[in-house]
């Protein structure tokens, strides 16, 4: 049996309804896919909590809790662990978005997101996407 790794990723949404996705960089495995912001939730931290500190750490914007909301979430079985991924949706943040760890960021509409490859777990999020903005 493979372990489980709780991931937690956001959409940004701007003003336009485009959504914010990042460029894995070298060096991370799936270099160069496109993904949702976020990242792995540690020991004793609350999804929320792990949102609001990736996105400060990575994007350098400043969320509250009450502006993330649930949207839905995704369930793939990699070779080696399963990931279980809550996909949260903010549209009100402080500061200016930028790749603060060198990545590459997009604002995307949300029907061209099947344009840039993105990890298997992240693809069947889009519909959802789709279908609210």
């Amino acid at each position: 049996m493979s372990r489980m790794l709780l991931v937690v990723a956001c959409a940004l949404v701007d003003v336009d309804g485009r959504v914010l996705i990042a460029q894995r960089p070298a060096g991370k495995s799936m270099a160069g896919l496109w993904e949702f912001p976020g990242g792995k939730v540690e020991t004793g931290e609350r999804p929320e909590e792990t949102l609001i500190r990736e996105l400060a750490e990575e994007l350098g914007i400043e969320v509250k809790k009450e502006c993330l909301a649930p949207l839905t979430f995704a369930s793939h079985a990699y070779d080696d662990f399963h990931l279980l991924m809550p996909l949260y949706i903010c549209r009100r943040w402080s500061g200016t978005t930028r790749g603060v760890e060198g990545q590459s960021l997009k604002w995307v509409r949300p029907v061209r997101l099947r344009d840039y490859p993105m990890p298997p777990a992240d693809e069947p999020l889009i519909p959802h996407l789709i279908d609210l903005l």
